[in-house]
């Protein structure tokens, strides 16, 4: 099956649109071929701030009503606690809101932008989509990351090359109970970097301190830029290392 056959399948949906490369690429073919679609962002501690602006511009600019969800992640005692079966918590409760407000305005299908590339058996969230009955038309349709980027481009999306960007909670180690401000802190601490011309990095906690994380690529430039980085990051961290294990 094809996105166009999806769509003219599915005339009318709800999409969880993050605001990243695979469902700012679904918003565009579902209003590309006619779907009546809305588009639905959840907003939590999870998510940094850029993602909500990237969400808002892309809507705007694909001519799609965006919807926000506020969910409050962090009292959902089981995400909270950051086992490893975080995300499943995660997904089941805001999809759950997600549902809960796409049923509100009449809607029947909820969609996601799961593709193709994305191994079911490496991601606890999806089996909570599974139980939820939320669509991956990507997926489906045997669309995979690559493909996405490509079409994106296509369409012209400023969203075709952006980083693959996962949650904020990812930064704080497994079995860590995860706190607002530790997400504030690592959120500002990325914000720094992207401050400092970085890319397609992390901030990770370690104890009190980070761990930056980025492409091999710009290890030289890191190390070359080590008083800044201090520097940068000093007012949220008391202690930055650089990671040597290629991201």
């Amino acid at each position: 099956m094809t996105l166009q056959a999806f769509f003219q399948a599915h005339p009318r949906a709800a999409l969880a649109f993050s605001g990243g490369v695979d469902s700012a690429y679904l918003l565009w073919a579902g209003k590309h071929w006619g779907c009546d679609l809305t588009a639905y962002y959840v907003r939590t501690a999870f998510q940094p701030e850029f993602e909500y602006r990237d969400a808002r511009r892309l809507a705007e600019e694909v001519g799609v009503p965006l919807r926000v969800v506020e969910a409050d992640i962090l009292s959902v005692p089981l995400a909270a606690a950051n086992g490893p079966d975080r995300c499943y918590h995660c997904k089941l409760a805001l999809f759950t809101r997600l549902w809960d407000a796409a049923r509100a305005d009449g809607h029947t299908l909820l969609l996601d932008g799961t593709n193709a590339s994305d191994d079911a058996g490496d991601r606890p969230g999806m089996r909570a989509l599974r139980e939820l009955e939320v669509r991956s038309p990507l997926r489906e349709c045997g669309l995979t990351k690559a493909e996405v980027r490509r079409q994106s481009k296509e369409a012209g999306l400023f969203t075709w090359d952006k980083p693959a960007y996962a949650c904020l909670a990812t930064r704080v180690p497994t079995g860590t109970s995860i706190k607002a401000e530790d997400l504030r802190r690592v959120e500002a601490g990325e914000n720094a970097l992207f401050a400092l011309g970085f890319t397609d990095f992390r901030v990770r906690l370690l104890g009190g301190g980070a761990r930056i994380q980025v492409p091999e690529d710009q290890w030289d430039r890191a190390a070359g830029m080590r008083q800044a980085l201090l520097e940068a990051l000093r007012p949220w961290f008391d202690a930055v290392t650089l990671d040597l294990e290629a991201r």
